[in-house]
């Protein structure tokens, strides 16, 4: 009686067992760059799920969870928008670029100021320009609204492209927000604002995106590098890679993925080839390790 109760309870403890993995098996998480996840990853997740029926989560957060979480093993895989920083819980991870975004600036659709050069980018962020009066525009003060922190995906970035200095504050009058997505929204219902995000995700919201040196922040002037503010959108992966994941990497990156990405209007890891150069050489003046990207 009691072998045949033991052989049972193993019974279910082995159904129980193969369930649960092929549960796991059957989905894969995603947290990160809100950019990226408005941009294409619900699309590519959707292709994905439709080929291989392995389900995709998404959750947004950030570029530095992204990679924080990847690091601490909560998330099969992340998003992020920006390299990986020296810090210890960001180790033992992989980026893997897919396409490339470009920051935007942005301002609410009512302003009829459309153009800006990159100085009065930096004057206005520093609070040395406050009225938009002083870059053509009407007599109104200038709200300028900013990621909160300094390693944001966003925030990061535009210290290094713009300023080219990773500690600059931005001005004391700025109003901090969380993620990429709140700014937006901001934007998008308050006149006379201007802040920083990405264009992957701008294009999707009723916001103005302004020309900067009179480029407009289209898809060949990214490719081509012609509009100045181009990074690389990455992947996050662990270094130690498991089958699932690394499947999913293929699949982003062969011609289908990179198909629908390009379809969601992102510029392609291959289109954009050509703006590594460039791109190593700006990291460079804002001091930042070549190997951390």
């Amino acid at each position: 009686m009691r072998g045949k109760y033991l052989a049972v309870v193993v019974g279910v403890f082995i159904i129980v067992f193969f369930f649960s993995s092929a549960t796991v098996a059957e989905t894969l998480n995603w947290v990160g760059c809100g950019i990226s996840k408005k941009a294409f990853m619900g699309a590519v997740s959707k292709a994905y799920t439709k080929n291989t029926g392995i389900k995709i989560t998404l959750q947004g957060g950030g570029a530095t969870r992204g990679i924080v979480d990847v690091a601490a093993g909560k998330a099969d895989m992340g998003g992020s928008c920006r390299h990986i920083l020296l810090r210890k819980e960001e180790g033992g991870v992989k980026l893997v670029p897919v396409g490339w975004d470009a920051l935007a600036v942005i301002t609410n659709k009512s302003n009829p100021v459309g153009n800006l050069t990159l100085e009065q980018v930096k004057q206005i962020f520093s609070g040395l320009i406050i009225n938009w009066k002083q870059v053509g525009g009407p007599d109104r003060e200038i709200q300028v609204i900013a990621r909160r922190g300094r390693i944001s995906g966003v925030g990061r970035m535009a210290r290094e492209l713009v300023f080219k200095n990773p500690k600059k504050d931005f001005t004391s009058g700025a109003k901090l927000v969380k993620s990429s997505g709140p700014l937006e929204k901001r934007i998008e219902k308050k006149p006379w604002t201007i802040g920083f995000t990405g264009i992957s995700s701008a294009r999707k919201r009723s916001v103005k995106i302004l020309k900067l040196e009179g480029k407009r922040l289209s898809y060949e002037n990214i490719a081509k590098g012609d509009y100045l503010l181009y990074r690389p959108l990455y992947l996050v992966v662990p270094r130690k890679t498991s089958p699932e994941v690394r499947k999913f990497v293929s699949f982003i990156l062969s011609e289908e993925g990179q198909g629908v990405i390009r379809r969601e209007g992102t510029v392609t890891k291959a289109d954009g080839n050509r703006l590594w150069k460039t791109y190593r050489r700006q990291m460079k003046e804002a001091g930042v390790s070549r190997h951390v990207f």
